[in-house]
């Protein structure tokens, strides 16, 4: 009876992290930098989904070039930020023993 009770408690905590995980990816944050120069916004899963660089703050640079700085430079972070989180996901794997428990890996 206890265990039946304590999985059933455990089951609902998954689907509540799970749910929280979901609402978490629907969110978005615009951070800024040199007084709005830099403006990158990133989604709930820590994605950059956009960077903006103000023109006038590279006045040599043609639009173009703007335009791929700004996707390098989004790209970059997303691929830091894979890896930080892969790094991570293994470090609460050695932790929990592969037990998957979402938030945790």
């Amino acid at each position: 009876m206890v265990n039946r009770r304590m999985m059933r408690q455990a089951q609902q905590l998954q689907n509540r992290l799970a749910k929280a995980q979901e609402e978490l990816e629907q969110l978005t944050a615009e951070g800024s930098a040199g007084g709005g120069v830099v403006r990158v916004t990133m989604n709930g899963k820590q994605e950059v989904s956009a960077v903006v660089i103000d023109p006038e703050a590279a006045p040599a640079l043609e639009q173009d070039d703007i335009d791929l700085l700004q996707d390098l430079v989004a790209a970059a972070v997303n691929d830091a930020s894979a890896r930080t989180q892969q790094m991570a996901a293994e470090k609460m794997n050695s932790v929990t023993g592969g037990l998957n428990i979402p938030g945790l890996t």
